[in-house]
């Protein structure tokens, strides 16, 4: 079995200007600059035939380069369930109808659909018993974070490792659009 994702890296630059902002909530585990990525579909633990399948699945996408842009921050939960910080990705039809095209890669290689709403997004940190009011207040902080336009020229499929402290990424294969 190999645990599996699709996904957009993000340039040195902008990851640069992520890791900054990566303090001020006690007990939060921040992702490290390498983990920091656009998933367009996470596909779990699947066999290696079937990883097979879906890689000659994603190489048959077709799409062409563009742009995207981070905007804002936020988090996932609420009260005492609040268990990620992430920046968002600002709509972008052209995003949406690759994450589509991965969805549908999956279910013809017989995965299961993914039933949650597609929200694009690059986790910054995942909490564990955080205080509300302190990433209430990273939030507000935080929350004009902008991004000069990303451009998008290829995706990947990457696996990954839960380890004790954080789950490790290894690109798989590339996915060049044109």
């Amino acid at each position: 079995m190999i645990r599996l994702f699709a996904a957009l890296s993000l340039p040195d630059e902008v990851g640069a200007v992520l890791t900054r902002r990566q303090s001020g909530v006690e007990g939060a585990r921040w992702s490290p600059r390498e983990a920091l990525h656009v998933t367009l579909r996470f596909f779990g633990d699947i066999r290696e035939d079937v990883a097979r399948d879906l890689d000659a699945e994603l190489v048959t996408l077709r799409a062409q380069p563009f742009e995207i842009a981070l905007s804002g921050v936020g988090a996932f939960g609420e009260g005492p369930d609040l268990h990620v910080l992430w920046a968002g990705v600002e709509a972008s039809e052209p995003l949406a109808r690759l994450a589509k095209a991965c969805e549908s890669a999956a279910r013809r290689v017989g995965l299961k659909p993914d039933t949650r709403t597609y929200r694009p997004h690059v986790t910054l940190a995942y909490l564990r018993h955080a205080d509300p009011a302190e990433v209430a207040a990273w939030i507000q902080a935080n929350n004009l974070l902008r991004s000069p336009p990303i451009r998008v020229d290829r995706f990947g499929l990457y696996s990954s490792f839960l380890g004790s402290e954080q789950a490790h990424y290894r690109l798989e294969a590339e996915y060049p659009l044109s």
